[in-house]
């Protein structure tokens, strides 16, 4: 990372969330999956800064440096919006452009659809809009295997014994093979997880989205959806049929990325969302 990117904390929705910054200009919002944490945006923050923005990107609730609640109620949706919102005004501004990938993608849709205001455009990287998302469940489509690990998370402490066993030798095998291109990276994310109730925090998201549903709604603002069409997790067709709920939506398919789009075609993606940013496309 360049030597300008600084680290802070910020309270938000009753939580102190850590934040890594860089740039001037319009607040640009970045919000990670799983499992990563704001280092997930590290090819992402400098080009984003030199192009006349300011970047963000924190830790979310229950990763990271930041605050860990313990309660599963502490990690429904409702929650991780209001974060949201609530960093948008502990950084001093009045809106933002959201960026989200995976878990931050789906956080991102529904601060567009709750907080139409503070929401300036909206991009997002191979997370799935709920109604999509519930559609291809209905359909019976491969999205249901793909998504049986999650059905793995709900259970009590078991996930967090795997993962944790070995020295996390299973979750660095996970990270390997997906955010992380090296030892000297994987340890990065290895690190982050050993904190205190992290992974337990970040297997909440699983676990509390279930329990705690949103009703979804139309969104106005301006989007961009990134897709990489070669995703393990994630079927293509999510990508698909979203203009009656996003009416102003634009999809920018990747045919040879994956899950992990923004690690491997770095540069592509950046320019995609500096030109949507600045009103480009």
């Amino acid at each position: 990372m360049t030597e300008t990117l600084r680290h802070r904390y910020a309270d938000a929705n009753g939580i102190r969330i850590h934040l890594a910054e860089e740039g001037r200009g319009p607040l640009v919002l970045l919000l990670h999956g799983f499992p990563e944490f704001w280092y997930g945006w590290r090819r992402q923050i400098p080009a984003i800064a030199e192009a006349g923005f300011r970047a963000v990107a924190p830790d979310l609730r229950g990763y990271n440096l930041s605050d860990k609640p313990r309660s599963l109620r502490e990690y429904r949706m409702e929650l991780l919006v209001d974060d949201v919102v609530g960093l948008v005004e502990a950084l001093g501004e009045r809106e933002a452009i959201l960026v989200g990938h995976d878990w931050g993608g789906v956080i991102a849709w529904y601060a567009a659809m709750r907080y139409p205001e503070i929401v300036r455009r909206l991009v997002i990287l191979n997370g799935p809009h709920p109604v999509a998302f519930s559609r291809e469940l209905r359909r019976l489509s491969s999205q249901v295997w793909r998504s049986s690990y999650a059905g793995f998370f709900q259970l009590p402490w078991l996930p967090e014994t795997f993962w944790r066993a070995n020295g996390f030798a299973m979750l660095r095998r996970a990270i390997r093979n997906g955010p992380a291109d090296s030892e000297q990276e994987a340890d990065a994310y290895i690190e982050a997880f050993s904190h205190p109730g992290a992974l337990t925090g970040a297997l909440n998201y699983y676990r509390a989205a279930p329990r705690f549903p949103l009703p979804a709604v139309e969104i106005d603002s301006p989007t961009l959806l990134i897709w990489g069409e070669r995703d393990p997790f994630l079927v293509s067709e999510l990508a698909s049929g979203l203009e009656p709920w996003v009416p102003g939506i634009r999809v920018q398919r990747l045919p040879d990325a994956t899950h992990w789009l923004h690690h491997e075609q770095p540069q592509r993606v950046n320019e995609l969302i500096v030109r949507f940013c600045r009103g480009d496309t």
